[in-house]
């Protein structure tokens, strides 16, 4: 889409999505359950399919027309839940699950298009769910939380992005790293901040952020240093007192998390981590230009981290989650909220959320009128 091209947040006001009266979605099957929401987020993979710049790589696992919104707390009959969107073997009602959904790892599932289903890898982008951008839809029992009767809807909206976080940080294969650098510091990059600092525990963790609020908050949720993006080689080469070697530092950091996921975040990645180590790819990265000879010559394992399920602790993702959007007090980065008639200027101001000072936006349905 062109007018996402050229600015951010624009496809909202040009492209496919639109405000609509529609039925609500039929249970699928048992186990399903209908739910209102009460806050969606908006994520920026929302804002990258709204601009039409979402990877062609989905494709097989979506099915039109849907309702965006994967970050949820809702009310339903079970009371008030938080939705853990990946649509999975279990929510498809495939039986015998794939191997990866029988061990826990439901964010690897290899049967995102099959099922009771049509393809969707997540609530929100599955045509028979709905999604958290309504005031009605659907999730299936093994996907609902519940929510502590003393949280509020503010933090509880925070649970998912902040699963995507621990998973990210029990990524690497490291106890206690001495230096860990996170590329990027919007809503994922804060997130795993605080997840690193809970539960990797590294002696120095640096941050690149672009904007006051970020650097704030960065501070605020774990951060020892700070700087803007352009400076994090300068930063890294001080920090490890190590020379440059090209373009890139010498000995480097131990582990770096690129919670961006761009040609630029993922090259000052691979040039500051250090040799045989690990780079952690939080951000979705899509289709790219990076020059890989540094990977190979540096022996750089590069891993992706997606989603949650279980994890090497046997905790649940979500669990973990609760407590640690719970004890960073992670409900201080919704910014704003907005009804669903104003969803223009909502993803207008999270698709330039940091240059306003803002970090998450929110749709809040608990006003609005079910239809």
């Amino acid at each position: 889409m062109v007018a996402g091209g050229l600015v951010p947040g624009l496809g909202a006001r040009v492209g496919p999505l639109r405000l609509a009266d529609i039925d609500e979605p039929d249970l699928p099957g048992p186990g399903w359950h209908r739910i209102r929401p009460r806050l969606a987020g908006i994520c920026g993979s929302d804002l990258t399919t709204i601009d039409g710049k979402s990877s062609r790589y989905f494709e097989p696992i979506v099915s039109f027309p849907f309702v965006p919104g994967h970050e949820i707390v809702a009310d339903s009959d079970l009371g008030r839940v938080v939705v853990e969107p990946v649509l999975n073997c279990i929510p498809r009602g495939i039986d015998p699950s794939c191997s990866f959904c029988a061990a826990g790892l439901t964010g690897s599932c290899q049967n995102l298009a099959l099922g009771q289903l049509e393809p969707g890898l997540q609530i929100g982008s599955c045509a028979d769910t709905g999604g958290g951008w309504s005031t009605a839809m659907v999730a299936h029992e093994s996907q609902l939380h519940a929510v502590p009767d003393d949280m509020s809807d503010e933090a509880a909206v925070m649970v998912e992005p902040a699963a995507c976080a621990v998973h990210a940080a029990r990524r690497p294969e490291a106890d206690q790293p001495s230096t860990v650098v996170v590329l990027g510091a919007g809503t994922v990059g804060l997130c795993t901040i605080a997840a690193i600092r809970r539960h990797l525990r590294p002696g120095t963790l640096l941050a690149s952020a672009k904007h006051p609020e970020q650097r704030k908050l960065a501070l605020q949720l774990g951060a020892d240093v700070v700087v803007e993006p352009d400076g994090i080689r300068r930063a890294v080469r001080r920090l490890s007192r190590s020379p440059m070697v090209g373009t890139g530092v010498g000995e480097g950091a131990e582990v770096v998390f690129d919670c961006v996921g761009s040609e630029t975040s993922i090259d000052d990645a691979l040039n500051i981590v250090r040799p045989r180590e690990q780079v952690v790819l939080v951000g979705m990265a899509g289709r790219t230009s990076v020059d890989m000879t540094v990977l190979w010559h540096k022996e750089i394992r590069l891993v992706g981290a997606y989603t949650y399920g279980v994890e090497t602790t046997g905790d649940r993702t979500f669990d973990m989650a609760f407590d640690l959007v719970r004890d960073a007090d992670l409900s201080r980065l919704v910014s704003a909220t907005y009804t669903l008639d104003r969803y223009r200027e909502a993803i207008d101001h999270a698709a330039n959320a940091g240059a306003r000072g803002a970090v998450k936006v929110v749709f809040d349905l608990r006003g609005e009128r079910y239809r």
